[in-house]
């Protein structure tokens, strides 16, 4: 029997690609019902979309050809080939699908261990991919089991406790340069979760002023009144440029909005004093070709790395308890997951088993004058010796052997019962 409920996952993070090779293959824009990169088809019955800065992941059901399909939609939604893609990925079938997805939730995997933005952005890709009707019984429930496995390494562990955040990291990296911070001045570009916790951060280190710039003004006023800084009309960030002494973007744009070309002016205007711009973004909000430019320093989340490496360090402990919780809830999704795999071949074997019995009752009984006595006691004697038959097959369907798969189980039972047929 061929298998075609199967969980695949197949991705690249921060761990395999650079954040080059991130944004090149960001799915970011194609995961609404509008336009869905990977679309189902009889190899695919359900997927997930999880696109980040740090990842873009794809959690699949479906049977052993999702895995190459998986591919090749990816690699021709980001106009590329399965071979550029292929050196970057990373593939996990069935318990190890499961296994990435609930340490991935539980925030084991980020660059900064224990953040909690990822739960948030799970969630928010399990949204969109119920919207555009992507998701079914088993994907439904997968995540629904990862959100409760992530509250459970929250609950029993310290994971989550003093974790840094990217924003955080930015910002740190800021005061490295800098030291003390209540002589400059910084503008956050964007408007997101991560401004908002970067402005928090950059408020807390003690900046002299803060300009907050958004496309949609309404929100840098809401920010920059929540931070007593100053709002800044998008069309306006090169005026304030030359004011601002750290520039922080973490927007969700598709293209660069800060080019070499466009600060031409702006370091005269500094008198050649530096400039630094911290780009969280992915794609990246500023053009690499930005380095190149004298007095000004350019550096993104890759750069980051060495901060949120003491983070991971100082988390090993909680982090291995974390994961000890991630196993036993595998193991629970999965005698779940195996017993809708096993269902039908149980019922397949029961019924058979029974109207064998039936029928062999009913041959009997036509032979022989049996009264209704003598026919409910044999009705008794087979509704146990029943019992006693199915019992074995059914304890060797439902794992007794575990070091043999599900699959091969319910290969066997079909073959010997004649259950195929």
């Amino acid at each position: 029997m061929d298998n075609d409920k199967d969980i695949f996952l197949v991705g690249l993070n921060h761990k395999t690609a650079g954040v080059d090779i991130r944004e090149r293959f960001a799915l970011t824009t194609l995961c609404n019902k509008e336009q869905w990169a990977i679309p189902c088809s009889p190899n695919i019955h359900e997927n997930i979309i999880l696109s980040t800065c740090n990842r873009v992941e794809i959690v699949a059901c479906g049977n052993q050809n999702s895995k190459t399909e998986l591919l090749e939609s990816w690699a021709s939604a980001r106009g590329s080939s399965v071979d550029e893609l292929k050196p970057y990925i990373y593939t996990y079938t069935h318990e190890e699908a499961v296994r990435h997805l609930f340490t991935v939730a539980s925030s084991l995997d980020s660059m900064v261990v224990g953040e909690p933005q990822i739960l948030g952005q799970i969630k928010k890709a399990y949204k969109m991919a119920a919207a555009a009707k992507k998701t079914g019984p088993t994907l439904n429930r997968l995540l629904h089991k990862a959100f409760s496995v992530a509250k459970r390494v929250r609950t029993e562990t310290s994971v989550a406790s003093s974790a840094v955040s990217i924003s955080y990291a930015a910002v740190e990296l800021a005061k490295r340069i800098f030291g003390d911070m209540n002589a400059y001045k910084a503008m956050l570009i964007g408007a997101g979760e991560m401004a908002e916790l970067a402005a928090k951060h950059l408020i807390h280190a003690g900046i002299q002023k803060l300009y907050l710039a958004n496309r949609t003004y309404a929100k840098a006023e809401s920010l920059a009144h929540e931070f007593n800084g100053e709002a800044v009309n998008f069309e306006r960030i090169p005026e304030y440029l030359p004011k601002s002494d750290i520039v922080i973007t973490s927007t969700g744009s598709t293209e660069p909005i800060i080019r070499a070309k466009n600060l031409s002016g702006v370091l005269k205007a500094r008198k050649n004093k530096p400039m630094f711009f911290i780009d969280i973004a992915v794609p990246r909000d500023i053009d690499p070709d930005v380095n190149a430019i004298d007095n000004i320093y350019l550096y993104d989340i890759d750069d980051l790395k060495e901060i949120v490496e003491e983070n991971i360090s100082n988390r090993q402990d909680e982090a291995q308890k974390a994961k000890k919780i991630i196993d036993e809830e595998v193991d629970v999704y999965f005698n779940w997951f195996q017993a809708l795999e096993l269902q039908p071949t149980i019922v397949d074997l029961i019924e058979r088993n029974e109207k064998l019995a039936a029928a062999e009752l009913e041959y009997t009984c036509k032979h022989l004058n049996l009264d209704d006595s003598t026919k409910k006691s044999l009705e008794v004697m087979l509704h146990s010796l029943l019992n006693k038959i199915n019992h074995d097959p059914l304890m060797y369907l439902k794992g007794e052997n575990n070091h043999i798969s599900a699959i091969e189980r319910i290969n066997t039972i079909q073959q010997v019962f004649g259950l195929n047929k």
